[in-house]
């Protein structure tokens, strides 16, 4: 059963539109992508202070996109009017600089498998806010998909152990789910009228000028140059792969498909990153892990049918 709506761009599907084998293993990089990305913004912030990371993170996502943009822009005759600016610097803060700030601020405070699976609760806001605009319907068998995985996001929760993940980690990482979420949403409005290297670049540089108050406010109060080689490659994986690459997928995934279905792959993300945490931090295969990963890739599969 079809469940975008009239407007969307995938009721009617062009003979030059992407094939679905190749969006879901773009979609199945981005997740591996992203699931990585805990383990490193652990490693990250060993020695380096949440908000700092945050800031030279967008920073550098920054600069590696400017040039991928100026090359699409040579053979692009798109114009904006001051209000597309405006609109795409903002959706860049709300997208960008506070969806990676909450997102480290959260990490800093709890484990890799417990991050991310707070972050897979996303995907059940995006649905609501969709169906609110009216991008999309909600569905029996979409609801009982979202059903499901919430439930295995229910189970994974029993893998939590003492001092490993607090309130105020949770609170952080909701919040990021939230504000990522509203991104989804506005920004597939955003994707009819501009491209997925435009959306992006307009959002990094918009995320950049809102965090470049936190690297200057550091340059003499913190020793950049006592960082080792590991925290700063960590931070470059951070910036080039899990930002630019992962964001341009998922614009370019966004703008083909339901908003629903493209963020429902953040369920795999929990699975994914902990399995990636055991043998480089150390975490533990539980019960709790396979059933809720079971039931997780349930509902990735359900939601996604729906």
């Amino acid at each position: 059963m079809d469940v975008e709506s009239p407007e969307a761009p995938t009721t009617t599907k062009s003979p030059s539109a992407p094939s679905h084998a190749r969006l879901y293993s773009l979609l199945v990089l981005m997740v591996s992508l992203w699931s990585l990305n805990f383990v490193i913004g652990k490693i990250a912030l060993r020695e380096f202070p949440p908000l700092l990371l945050a800031a030279v993170r967008t920073a550098i996502a920054g600069i590696v996109i400017i040039p991928i943009f100026v090359l699409r822009r040579r053979r692009s005759n798109a114009r904006w009017t001051p209000g597309d600016v405006a609109s795409l610097l903002v959706l860049g803060v709300l997208g960008i600089a506070l969806n990676q700030v909450f997102f480290v601020m959260g990490l800093s405070h709890t484990s890799v498998a417990h991050s991310a699976i707070v972050i897979a609760m996303m995907p059940v806001l995006v649905l609501l806010m969709a169906a609110i605009r009216g991008q999309e319907k909600l569905t029996w068998r979409k609801v009982a998909g979202l059903g499901v995985a919430i439930a295995g996001v229910v189970v994974l929760q029993a893998m939590r152990h003492s001092g490993e993940a607090s309130i105020t980690g949770d609170i952080y990482t909701l919040l990021c789910g939230v504000v990522f979420a509203a991104y989804t949403v506005f920004g597939k409005a955003v994707l009819t009228k501009h491209d997925t290297v435009t959306m992006n670049t307009f959002a990094y540089i918009g995320g950049a000028l809102a965090l470049a108050p936190v690297i200057l406010w550091n340059l003499g109060r913190f020793n950049f140059a006592s960082v080792s080689a590991a925290a700063w490659l960590s931070v470059a994986y951070m910036a080039i792969f899990s930002s630019v690459v992962s964001y341009l997928i998922y614009s370019y995934a966004l703008s083909h498909i339901a908003a629903s279905r493209v963020s429902a792959f953040s369920y795999l993300q929990p699975l994914g990153a902990t399995l990636i945490a055991i043998p480089i931090l150390g975490e533990h295969v539980t019960a709790p892990l396979l059933i809720g990963g079971a039931l997780t890739l349930a509902g990735v599969y359900t939601t996604e049918r729906g």
